[in-house]
């Protein structure tokens, strides 16, 4: 970020810790898209148009940046054909790409136990369909570094009694968890990304459906505050974090990545270009990607990524 040149060693030496046990993660592109109707009635949520790309793109980006080539993309039994026309199996991008459905929108948590067959004896990242972060990464690559316990990251936000907000005692320690709490402990709200270790499947299953009858994240995240083994890395100001979940958040959203873009020439959560420069993919790759493609200004921007070559210009990020 930022025009600062890297190389793939540089990189590669950043986020690529071969004793993490949290290798795979897990996009929850579920929901019914309530708030966004009738925009859903005609198309998934996940697909909807942020800026010059699908919204599905942008979380996906963020866990490919983090070195992540396994992953769960779970939705509703609707939506699953949709998101599989757009990005098959992954193989496309070098990574891996399966799914699995959600039936009904039963919380937050309930997606490790959809998905624990895929975790198997992993621990797992978990993104929210809807979240877009921009910024540099390395506070996630971090988090996926950890080798014991869970992370979850802070945020400040003006509105922290629309989400789950975290506590903190005078040390810096986190000390509680709330979820959409009328009387917020604090203004750090906890964004849609989180790591867990290989006991986050066990622990889901001791979870109870809360008064609006779903699998809250917030309890599973209590669970190991109470273990003391829950992290919380504060993002910084420089951190961009947004949800886009409302007709007008996504119109926010869909500005801020167009004024950045076209201020820096370069593409925010373009898949290919991401694929390439983490090394997923080669050049070769991108450029028969590239034949497949319309004539177009994607295009035009793809081949000026091939042409650079993997280890050229700034870093992509989220």
């Amino acid at each position: 970020m930022g025009g600062v040149a890297f190389t793939l060693e540089l990189q590669r030496s950043k986020i690529e810790n071969p004793n993490s046990k949290m290798k795979k993660a897990i996009l929850l592109a579920g929901g019914a898209g309530t708030r966004l109707f009738p925009l859903t009635k005609i198309v998934c949520k996940q697909l909807l148009p942020i800026y010059d790309k699908p919204m599905i793109c942008y979380p996906l980006a963020t866990l490919m940046l983090g070195g992540l080539r396994e992953v769960l993309i779970i939705s509703t039994p609707k939506d699953l054909p949709m998101l599989q026309d757009y990005l098959a199996d992954g193989a496309q991008l070098g990574i891996r790409i399966e799914y699995a459905a959600q039936p009904k929108p039963e919380g937050i948590a309930q997606a490790f136990l959809i998905g624990a067959k895929f975790i198997r004896e992993s621990g797992a990242s978990l993104i929210l369909g809807d979240n877009i972060f921009y910024g540099k990464l390395d506070f996630y690559r971090d988090a996926l570094a950890i080798e014991r316990g869970a992370c979850i990251f802070g945020y400040q936000v003006r509105d922290p009694e629309r989400y789950g907000v975290v506590e903190f005692d005078a040390e810096g320690k986190a000390i509680s968890l709330e979820e959409k709490p009328k009387e917020p402990k604090s203004h750090f709200a906890v964004p849609g990304l989180y790591v867990y270790d290989d006991q986050v499947v066990d622990l889901c299953r001791t979870l109870r459906p809360s008064g609006r009858g779903e699998l809250e994240i917030t309890d599973l995240n209590l669970l190991y505050l109470q273990r003391n083994e829950l992290h919380v890395k504060l993002l910084s100001r420089g951190m961009a974090w947004l949800d886009t979940g409302t007709t007008a958040t996504l119109l926010e959203a869909s500005n801020y990545i167009a004024t950045i873009e076209h201020r820096q020439g370069l593409k925010i959560a373009c898949l290919e270009e991401v694929a390439l420069r983490m090394g997923f993919i080669t050049q070769s790759d991108l450029a028969k990607i590239i034949d497949g493609l319309p004539k177009n200004e994607y295009r035009d921007y793809l081949r000026m990524v091939c042409d650079e070559g993997p280890s050229s210009g700034p870093e992509p990020v989220g």
